[in-house]
């Protein structure tokens, strides 16, 4: 399974640990540094999926992190702060922050925030690349992304929005596991809590589509406490 790479530029190392251990079991790879200008080189270069910051660090603070990351890339930023002034959240979020959070946050809060830009920031990338994307196909399995269509032994599979990205999602990548975390990603919209409990509803109805036993799976085979993966 490939994890969701994340950054974390904090200097407080006890901290630094409690998000990795609550971020960890969901499928998120948290890279940590504690100083400021560290950080903004590892934002530069690392291909995170976003960045999650503090605005008091040392080295280099957050706003002017945030400010040179501006210049050369749109990653996903969720700002940290012990300040709970409306002039910093709006300073914050006028340089370019996608979202802004005061650390007394709980860390259901803090998912629900970063699965939020997360989901902004892949329903946009999404939407450029699924205008000039190539159909996927496996075996008789076929999908047309621009069109958001699908066929299987070429019949037309009737799929909900959720169906398909789901489906999507995992033609993407045959053979290797997602977890419900990226799959939630994938294909929630807002409501990711109650879209959480559900996701295996919605593959239960996926596998009934494209006639598949999941006691003896020919594509979509479940990878117990972790997510789902498309047979090869």
């Amino acid at each position: 399974m490939e994890a969701t790479r994340l950054l974390l530029v904090e200097d407080d190392e006890k901290f630094c640990r409690l998000l990795k251990d609550y971020l960890g079991p969901l499928g998120y790879e948290l890279e940590v540094t504690h100083d400021g200008r560290d950080g903004l080189v590892r934002a530069q270069h690392g291909g995170h999926a976003a960045v999650i910051l503090d605005v008091m660090l040392p080295g280099m603070g957050g706003f002017d992190i945030l400010r040179e990351l501006r210049r050369t890339s749109q990653v996903p930023v969720l700002m940290l702060t012990a300040l709970g002034d409306e002039v910093d959240r709006i300073a914050g979020l006028e340089i370019g922050a996608d979202d802004y959070i005061p650390k007394t946050f709980s860390t259901r809060e803090l998912l629900a925030r970063l699965r939020s830009v997360l989901r902004r920031s892949a329903t946009t990338a999404a939407a450029r690349k699924d205008a000039t994307a190539a159909p996927l196909s496996l075996g008789p399995l076929w999908m047309n992304p621009s069109a958001r269509t699908a066929t299987l032994d070429a019949a037309p599979l009737v799929l909900t929005k959720v169906e398909f990205d789901l489906l999507l999602a995992l033609l993407e990548a045959p053979g290797r596991v997602r977890s419900r975390e990226q799959l939630l990603l994938a294909a929630a919209e807002r409501d990711f809590e109650a879209f959480d409990r559900s996701i295996d509803v919605h593959v239960s109805s996926l596998r009934k589509k494209l006639g598949d036993d999941p006691k003896a799976p020919k594509w979509i085979e479940t990878i117990r406490g972790i997510g789902y993966r498309l047979i090869k």
